[in-house]
């Protein structure tokens, strides 16, 4: 691999190589190998593991109060071959890419192509360094998408969460009131409130019954001091 050339992705990766070697198999996609055991694919194949491991311990030690499905839930949008395509991407390292000349024009060069790169360079680096400099690359870039995901699901999980702090905490269920609706039939909006044990929680407006149930429970979560008020 010339100097240069490994200097630059080394410089995206912030991460250097002992073994140049690896790293040049990394880049080599199955298109431009003499075989299947001198390309990429299985570089892909455990660095998709080590991927997962490292994502889910973060995942896991991030969000206590999560439960296995949530957490399956925002795990498998991390890894997902949209998130590694396009964190593959940012690297701008697509034109250092070993691949066939049919493949140079193929959407999948943005793609799965991307993608299956950045898999088998995370193998590179956990071969080449072990598993804390794999673990620290992977969470450097990710580490926005988490914090994002967690929004995300936050933002889906506000009944789910009220469900799991009444059975656990009260043991009781969550239920909800359609306390009002307004407009007409084709764009009415609904006020709901959770219900605890006969305790009603302060309403909240929603464009669909569901919208509204969400905003409720958000509302009793401040309330029973699960979660903080969000600042306008």
């Amino acid at each position: 691999m010339k100097k240069q050339i490994a200097q630059r992705i080394e410089k995206a990766l912030q991460y250097n190589f002992s073994d140049h070697t690896i790293l040049q198999k990394a880049l080599t996609h199955s298109s431009a190998a003499s075989g299947k055991l001198d390309s990429n694919e299985r570089l892909e194949f455990l660095g998709d593991s080590v991927l997962g491991m490292v994502i889910c311990q973060a995942l896991f030690e991030r969000f206590p109060s999560y439960l296995e499905g949530d957490l399956t839930k925002i795990k498998s949008k991390l890894v997902s071959r949209k998130i590694c395509s396009f964190l593959a991407n940012q690297l701008d390292i697509d034109d250092l890419l070993d691949i066939g000349p049919g493949m140079k024009k193929s959407k999948a060069l943005q793609g799965s192509i991307s993608a299956a790169t950045l898999e088998a360079l995370i193998a590179a680096i956990y071969l080449d360094g072990g598993f804390e400099a794999a673990k620290d690359f992977i969470l450097r870039i990710y580490a926005p998408l988490i914090e994002q995901s967690n929004a995300n699901q936050h933002q889906e999980n506000y009944k789910s969460l009220l469900q799991q702090h009444a059975q656990q905490n009260m043991n009781r269920s969550v239920g909800y009131e359609i306390l009002d609706e307004k407009g007409p039939d084709h764009n009415k909006c609904f006020e709901s409130a959770a219900v605890i044990d006969h305790k009603r929680y302060p309403g909240a407006w929603g464009t669909t019954k569901k919208e509204a149930q969400q905003s409720a429970a958000y509302n009793a979560l401040v309330e029973l001091g699960i979660i903080k008020p969000q600042k306008d």
